[in-house]
């Protein structure tokens, strides 16, 4: 019997909603865990998930049988959950609506992997509006700013 075989690299971003500085890092690894956790799940390859204070990225081989949008749904819903239930945060965590999704070559994996492993000096030079307007940018992405993230100057 025939059957389906294939390996997206695809790298996810999204934002803490508001983009306040909630994920304190105390609690980042247990977080990140989580969210590798519940990629692995549903069946999906966990390569790294890491972030800062306001938003994360998740670089995920993807199989054909789960759209990015329902993954994604699934991971910020059912992560919430996880920070809320642990009360990490004062009131009510959730992410905000939206989130970015690049695609990657085999060859990319570990450029890739390093630069989400690094989020945190990286973030020292460039802000994460920077970082995600850029990425729109060098995946030739059109966007209309009235609809990106709601941003903290």
């Amino acid at each position: 019997m025939a059957g389906t075989f294939s390996q997206l690299y695809v790298q996810v971003v999204f934002a803490v909603k508001g983009r306040e500085n909630l994920i304190k890092k105390e609690f980042r690894t247990e977080i990140f865990e989580y969210i590798a956790g519940i990629i692995k799940g549903k069946n999906q390859k966990p390569i790294i998930v890491n972030g800062v204070g306001d938003h994360v990225h998740l670089f995920v081989g993807l199989r054909p049988s789960m759209s990015i949008s329902d993954l994604v749904r699934d991971v910020k819903n059912n992560s919430s959950n996880f920070i809320n239930s642990k009360k990490y945060v004062a009131g009510r965590f959730s992410w905000q609506e939206g989130y970015a999704a690049f695609s990657y070559s085999q060859s990319q994996i570990d450029s890739v992997f390093n630069y989400i492993q690094n989020q945190e000096s990286h973030h020292q030079r460039r802000t994460f509006r920077e970082e995600y307007l850029d990425m729109l940018v060098k995946f030739q992405v059109q966007y209309d700013e009235k609809y990106l993230f709601d941003w903290i100057e």
